[in-house]
């Protein structure tokens, strides 16, 4: 891609915009850790929803759409639109209670749920375990994307691409803290969106695709199950590896960032900057809705087209033969389309590609530091720290992550490898985090054992691949989920479970829901929460619904299948008036306890 002037102007135009609330929030962000980890608790609920549509946004998530799509049609989409279920079940059952919960971190919770040693070890394993390794990885899947754009539209190579590009999102994060990146969120997503839709617009466009009914017209016949929204049961290995599985197990029992079952990481990072439970509640649900809605289809469409122009690996590296060999595969089929955009457009896509990098990475750092440096460095080895220490703390280990993730970005090739290797760490976990909010019953150690069982697993898999013994995403996946929860659950039942004194000062300040809690509400003479899981129940439904209806009507359109598209538009509409009709105990929580300061 050669780049005009106006291209540059545009780049460089957004990228100084960007920088504006770096300028002007730093001094706010070095003020104390709560300020620069946690938006000094005042973050309103549309930007909570922005900053995280924004996060999950990044450069290596069209790759990856474009990767499933191309292996075998829209349907392989359901390994990712499954965790709806799981995002909705945070917005209606923990959005409410993680606010109140008043911590800082999420891995500050467990210190407030558990008790004793194994409630600190937990906390400490944790924040090196998902703040420095986890996250590292993460950082660098997403490093991986900007080298194949990169690659792709300039010809650079791997160590230029990341000395160029790493230093911008680096110093951001280190300067403005939470407030700076969720205030650059909401700019870079209206840039990311923007260039999005413009990339389709134009991948339709393209020499031999002839539109959206040339696009269409040439997956008719054999061809015509790329375009199908649900897999073919005909097919049932297949039907059972993207559909049957994640619908069943996947998003309830696998941990993964932006997705935790009962809300984790940057999610509840983001709850626990909110001003209200209201503004918890709305935030995420805001967040589910853009990103399971609104932004699948202008990649979908992106990636259809790139299967006529580029029909396989081949073409690619025709097109592009000065690419490095190891950085050819289906995922980079995306930025391939790319080329097609002209002068003005091409300098607005490279700066939606280079925000979007910006804001995941931007958020990753922040995260990652902030159990870093709260959950351990604080909590383990400088308790007398004062917030002009830790905020000094947090901006160098800001800059240690980044160099850290530029390393482990050597390990990785694809974009799809990333994203399993992702969700087999975190398999068999996800259970424990639905549970510990309403099951008494659960400790420390069941949280630790989960961890290693499925850490060890994922390894296990990953090694035998590597020496040619490879095994299969869905059998491991499954495998991985079986071992770990038998692991946790024997290891729940062999340890002492939490006193009650710890259980009650937990249940007091949260006020979870349900009978998991009778036991302890009977033995310390506990009121009843005011909380209704049924209403939560009925709102996760109708959340569900209104949500695939959105989705699913934006693809039947697309397709020209008017009254398909009219069907499923009314379902999300009566899902959306019933959540309305019930909205004033969901949408309005009893305020919860002042937060506390970090």
């Amino acid at each position: 891609m050669h780049l005009q002037r106006i291209d540059w102007i545009i780049v460089v135009a957004s990228l100084a915009v960007t920088f504006i609330p770096a300028i002007v929030l730093a001094r706010r962000a070095g003020k104390n850790i709560t300020e620069f980890f946690a938006a000094g608790r005042q973050a309103p609920w549309w930007l909570i929803g922005l900053s995280l549509v924004a996060t999950t946004f990044s450069t290596d998530t069209p790759n990856l759409v474009t990767n499933l799509v191309r292996d075998g049609g829209v349907s392989q989409n359901w390994v990712w639109w499954a965790f709806l279920l799981t995002g909705m079940a945070t917005v209606f059952f923990y959005a409410r209670l993680w606010r109140r919960s008043g911590v800082l971190t999420d891995l500050e919770f467990y210190e407030l749920r558990y008790a004793g040693k194994a409630a600190s070890f937990v906390r400490g394993f944790r924040a090196l375990y998902l703040g420095l390794f986890f996250n590292c990885w993460i950082i660098a899947s997403v490093n991986l994307a900007l080298v194949k754009i990169a690659g792709i539209l300039f010809g650079w190579p791997r160590w230029e691409t990341l000395a160029i590009c790493v230093a911008v999102p680096m110093v951001f994060a280190a300067t403005a803290g939470l407030w700076g990146v969720m205030v650059t969120d909401m700019i870079q997503f209206c840039i990311t969106m923007t260039s999005a839709f413009a990339a389709a617009y134009f991948a339709i466009h393209a020499p031999g695709v002839g539109g959206v009914h040339g696009l269409i017209a040439h997956f008719s016949g054999q061809k015509a199950s790329m375009l199908a929204i649900l897999p073919n049961f005909g097919d049932w290995r297949n039907a059972l590896a993207v559909f049957v599985i994640p619908i069943a197990v996947l998003w309830w029992s696998v941990w993964y960032p932006g997705a935790e079952p009962g809300g984790g990481s940057y999610v509840a990072q983001r709850m626990l900057a909110a001003r209200s439970e209201s503004d918890a509640l709305f935030g995420t649900f805001a967040f589910q809705a853009m990103h399971y809605a609104l932004r699948p289809w202008p990649w979908i469409v992106v990636a259809l087209a790139s299967t006529i122009v580029y029909p396989d690996l081949h073409a690619i590296g025709a097109r592009f033969p000065t690419l490095s060999p190891s950085l050819i595969g289906n995922d980079i089929a995306y930025p391939a389309m790319l080329v097609f955009l002209p002068a003005g457009f091409a300098g607005f896509m490279v700066a939606g590609i280079f925000a979007a990098y910006r804001s995941t990475i931007e958020t990753h750092l922040n995260w990652g530091t902030s159990y870093l440096v709260h959950d351990f460095y604080q909590r383990f080895i400088r308790p007398q720290s004062s917030q002009r220490e830790l905020v000094f703390a947090g901006r160098l280990v800001t800059v240690l992550l980044m160099g850290l993730g530029v390393l482990f970005t050597l390990a990785l090739d694809n974009a799809r490898n990333a994203f399993n290797l992702l969700l087999s760490i975190g398999a068999g976990t996800g259970l424990i985090y639905l549970l510990r909010w309403f099951w008494w019953r659960i400790n420390a150690w069941s949280e630790v054992s989960a961890m290693i069982a499925s850490f060890a697993m994922a390894l296990a898999f990953f090694v035998a691949a590597r020496t040619g013994h490879e095994v299969d995403a869905t059998t491991s996946l499954l495998v991985t989920i079986a071992v770990t929860t038998v692991v946790w659950i024997v290891v729940t039942f062999c340890t002492r479970p939490v006193n009650d004194t710890a259980l009650a000062a937990f249940y007091k300040k949260v006020r979870p829901a349900g009978p998991g809690w009778a036991a302890v509400r009977r033995r310390c003479g506990l009121p009843p929460s005011s909380d209704s899981l049924p209403s939560a129940l009925l709102g996760w439904v109708l959340g569900v619904a209104a949500i695939y209806g959105a989705l699913f009507a934006t693809g039947a359109f697309i397709y020209g299948r008017m009254l398909q598209g009219f069907w499923c538009a009314g379902v999300a509409a009566l899902a959306m008036g019933g959540l309305f009709v019930i909205g004033r105990r969901l949408w309005h929580p009893s305020a919860g306890p002042a937060p506390q300061e970090g």
